[in-house]
């Protein structure tokens, strides 16, 4: 009967070391603010294309000059290009004091009166250092003026926590979204 005990207690015990730690999931947000005055006009967002070694669910970190680190633990809750351009959106909302941004492709976007493509060239996560974001980006009309930009940020993130890290980032999407704002005032 010890015996049995003895054996039952040390497979608990394994069993409970060999248990991973829950994964943890971080999704980017709107810069709070008020609206900007009303207007009347439709802007699309997308498509927003991203370097394809963070495009997946893991948080990628910077290790080094030349080494990337995936946590298997912190993870984006969505996919990272579709959450890009959805606080991008929601900015614009903000930014340009209209209700009318929306998500799309390209060619759903036809009878917007702007259409915005967003490529990021990096996309960098250092924890407890910075979030640096490096996109170029096209505003085009219906008319068929365009207004190509490129917005470059480094964030810092003060606290070495994933939670400060999406906060940067955020914070680094607010600012391309304010590049973008001012160049579909720029075409009005």
């Amino acid at each position: 009967m010890m015996r049995r005990l003895t054996n039952s207690a040390l497979v608990l015990v394994l069993l409970a070391g060999c248990a991973s730690p829950a994964a943890r999931f971080y999704t980017l947000s709107a810069a709070p603010g008020p609206a900007a005055p009303a207007a009347d006009l439709t802007v699309a967002v997308g498509p927003v294309t991203i370097p394809a070694v963070v495009d997946r669910p893991q948080i990628v970190l910077q290790a080094g000059p030349h080494e990337v680190r995936m946590d298997e633990f912190n993870r984006w809750a969505a996919p990272l290009a579709t959450t890009i351009a959805r606080v991008v959106a929601a900015n614009l909302v903000q930014l340009l004091g209209t209700p009318r941004i929306v998500l799309t492709p390209p060619a759903l976007g036809a009878d917007t009166e702007y259409r915005v493509a967003i490529q990021v060239q990096r996309f960098d996560s250092a924890l407890g250092e910075a979030a640096t974001l490096d996109a170029v980006w096209v505003v085009s009309s219906t008319d068929k003026q365009t207004q190509t930009g490129r917005t470059t940020v480094r964030e810092p993130a003060v606290e070495q926590t994933f939670e400060a890290l999406a906060a940067s980032h955020s914070r680094a999407l607010d600012r391309l979204s304010r590049d973008v704002a001012a160049a579909v005032q720029g075409l009005r």
